[in-house]
């Protein structure tokens, strides 16, 4: 699963409501299909994320999806 179409498509899937892509230098972000609460914002919630790679982007989701349920 080293082909970036099989990455994406395994992070979007482990992490619903984000959208990945890669830059043209080789960064990889991830930004929500869907609006944050002021709550969530308040919280330290980010619109979009980044990462040098997959694993960092994954590792930047998880800490999203904790800051969502409250448990930062």
């Amino acid at each position: 699963m080293g082909d970036f179409e099989d990455l994406k498509a395994a992070i979007e899937g482990e992490h619903p409501g984000w959208q990945v892509w890669r830059s043209d230098a080789g960064r990889w972000y991830a930004t929500r299909s869907g609006d944050l609460t002021d709550a969530q914002l308040q919280a330290g919630c980010a619109m979009t994320v980044a990462a040098d790679d997959s694993e960092g982007l994954r590792r930047m989701l998880l800490d999203q999806t904790r800051g969502e349920s409250g448990d930062r």
